[in-house]
């Protein structure tokens, strides 16, 4: 017996065989598969979503890792040339946002009302029905770190006076699981251009990796990426080691590259071409190889700061915002101190993100705005509109229709 599975990552298709003559247990790949197709048989007909969480606890010893259950879900799904939600399989959401200037209406008839204090769990993109958008958001900021994003919500920036209007938080949790870039892709199709979405992520290659997931997609879902990746919407405003002393970051508290980072940047090249131009060839590359490759593939400004990293062998984390030092002693054991840095994190996020209106840290986006003078609303005739296969308008993945 031979079948034939596309491979998610290259696109190219894998062939499982039964029985192998050599190896035992040579049954229990298509006894994975089988009986993933079941159990996404068994959600279709009930009509009763299923997570890769749940299937993969339903037979552990089958299925020995979730990993098993990633590849094969996106595998059978890229097979049928399906998305996985029309399996009625998704993942489990992890992803948060801040800020009370969105509604999300669920197709169940429920309401999810984000606030400006706490955060609140982004639904998946199946669940959702529409947005609703307050006329007086501005911007939206994704922010790589949780913790940050704690912090940051705790301070109420979304409505803060420090701030350019009220805006959008949003955090993937690190790498951004689907329905958090369903949302970002939404927004980058919906908004007017002169709401900037913005994210703030590591100084480091992997910071960067995390940012082409928003805006170019991800190698493992690369037959989804034209539906969740962002584009040039993302534009990326820190931290730059270009600006390492400009924030007044102290050398001391930087981070020596580590061998992990050097590989990561020495294969950062080659994943985001091949995740922009489906190449199929794996091959690694040297670090300074990202500076030949094409703007449109790499832009500009990320091969001169990832060539910058390199050079100085030093990396920053987005928490070194919080320590910079503005000539105040600081005892770590005290509540005073705590409010203290907190204050400075937010003061240095709302100066990156007014330096970000300066023409040379915009060269990479033609659609950022002057987040000083942003309004607008999410309006079905700003472009959001998209045409299926079958000819049908609707608002964005998942058949989001957006109510102003």
């Amino acid at each position: 017996m031979h079948l034939q599975l596309a491979n998610r990552t290259t696109g190219c298709t894998k062939t499982l065989t039964y029985p192998k003559k050599c190896l035992a247990g040579s049954a229990r790949p298509l006894a994975q598969l089988f009986r993933v197709m079941d159990l996404a048989h068994e959600a279709i007909i009930e009509d009763i979503p299923a997570t890769k969480r749940d299937i993969y606890y339903n037979d552990v010893q089958l299925f020995k890792s979730q990993k098993t259950v990633d590849t094969l879900v996106d595998d059978l799904a890229a097979t049928f040339d399906l998305d996985r939600s029309s399996l009625n399989i998704r993942a489990s959401s992890k992803g948060l946002i801040c800020g009370s200037g969105l509604t999300i209406y669920l197709t169940s008839g429920e309401t999810v009302r984000p606030t400006d204090t706490k955060a609140t769990l982004i639904p998946a993109g199946e669940d959702i029905s529409s947005f609703g958008l307050s006329e007086d958001v501005c911007w939206v900021l994704i922010i790589e770190k949780e913790a940050v994003f704690q912090t940051l919500s705790n301070l109420e920036i979304t409505n803060s006076h420090d701030f350019p209007g009220r805006g959008l938080l949003i955090t993937g949790k690190g790498y951004p699981d689907i329905a958090t870039r369903h949302l970002v892709k939404t927004l980058a199709d919906c908004l007017p251009p002169r709401i900037p979405i913005m994210a703030l992520v590591d100084g480091d290659p992997y910071g960067l990796d995390i940012l082409s997931v928003y805006r170019y997609g991800s190698r493992a879902l690369k037959h989804e990426n034209e539906r969740l990746a962002a584009g040039d919407r993302v534009v990326w405003i820190g931290i730059w080691a270009s600006e390492f002393s400009s924030l007044g970051i102290d050398k001391d508290k930087l981070l020596p590259i580590s061998k992990g980072d050097e590989k990561k940047a020495s294969c950062f090249a080659t994943d985001l071409l091949a995740r922009v131009t489906e190449a199929v060839t794996w091959r690694p590359l040297k670090a300074f190889a990202m500076l030949n490759r094409p703007k449109e593939m790499l832009p500009t400004k990320w091969k001169k700061e990832l060539m910058r990293l390199l050079f100085i062998r030093r990396k920053a984390e987005i928490e070194i915002l919080s320590s910079i030092d503005n000539g105040l002693s600081q005892d770590i054991n005290s509540d005073a101190t705590v409010s203290t840095r907190n204050t400075f994190q937010e003061q240095s996020v709302v100066g990156i993100m007014m330096d970000a209106n300066t023409d040379d840290q915009m060269e990479e986006s033609c659609c950022a705005a002057d987040i000083s003078n942003t309004r607008g609303v999410m309006d079905n005739e700003e472009g959001c509109k998209k045409q299926d296969k079958t000819g049908t308008t609707r608002g964005g993945p998942s058949g989001i229709q957006i109510i102003p």
